[in-house]
């Protein structure tokens, strides 16, 4: 993938992967060990961080198809080398955001939230995670 051509995105947008999809991969250990690299290059590339926490959800039994969402996620980063947090300097203003897409995951419809939390314009700290459990109904979930 060393002259891969660059993508602009590390993945396709409204897309989401299916765990039986298509025909499984020939090679898990590789894919194992991608996806683990691409994990540790989360904590200071979190513009990958989706991407890479969606290919993860396929580790047992991955297929072709994951293989290339890998392989878009390479390619982002091919184009994106000079990509990375930077600090600056400016006010001391503590601002947070989160975010869910409630029960967007077509393969087990659990909600995934995320937050992040910025010093200025720094960020600081940020986080997503999936949801343990699934709500049966809105009301249940609020109470």
């Amino acid at each position: 993938m060393v002259d891969c051509k660059p993508c602009e995105t590390p993945c396709l947008p409204y897309n989401r992967l299916l765990k039986d999809d298509g025909t499984p991969y020939n090679n898990p250990t590789m894919y194992k060990s991608i996806v683990g690299a691409l994990q540790y290059l989360t904590f200071t590339r979190p513009d990958i961080a989706f991407s890479v926490h969606q290919v993860c959800q396929f580790m047992q039994s991955p297929m072709v198809s994951h293989f290339t969402a890998i392989k878009r996620i390479l390619r982002y980063l091919k184009g994106t080398l000079s990509i990375g947090i930077s600090y600056t300097r400016g006010d001391l203003t503590l601002k947070a955001f989160s975010d869910a897409d409630w029960a967007r995951d077509p393969n087990d419809r659990r909600s995934t939230t995320g937050m992040v939390v910025f010093l200025g314009n720094n960020p600081i700290s940020w986080s997503s995670k999936k949801q343990n459990t699934i709500s049966r109904s809105s009301t249940e979930a609020e109470c």
